[in-house]
């Protein structure tokens, strides 16, 4: 089959509208709400506000990715450890100054 050429749509890296139209409604939604959320949290069981913040914690905070190690950590050197450190610590400041 001959591969055909894309010629319509959105281009590469476009916003959805629609995703962040919900987006806006959501956020108004809850700032129009704050109060009521907060003082019908205040009524919860200790685990249903746990599982509460917990739920909300995954669209404040990135998800952490898995890393896998390849190669044998016992053979890097101190000062290549702490350079892994804190290249590490770096990056998790970055990503919590994002927020």
């Amino acid at each position: 089959m001959k591969k055909r050429n894309k010629t319509g749509g959105r281009v590469a890296g476009t916003p959805n509208k629609l995703t962040s139209e919900l987006r806006e409604r959501i956020n108004g939604f809850l700032n129009d709400n704050w109060n009521n959320l907060q003082s019908d949290f205040e009524g919860l069981e200790p685990k249903d506000k746990l599982m509460f913040y917990e739920r909300l914690l995954q669209y404040g905070l990135p998800k952490l990715q898995s890393t896998e190690l390849t190669g044998n950590i016992e053979r890097l050197s101190d000062n290549q450890l702490d350079s892994i450190i804190n290249e590490l610590k770096t990056t998790i400041n970055e990503q919590a100054g994002q927020n």
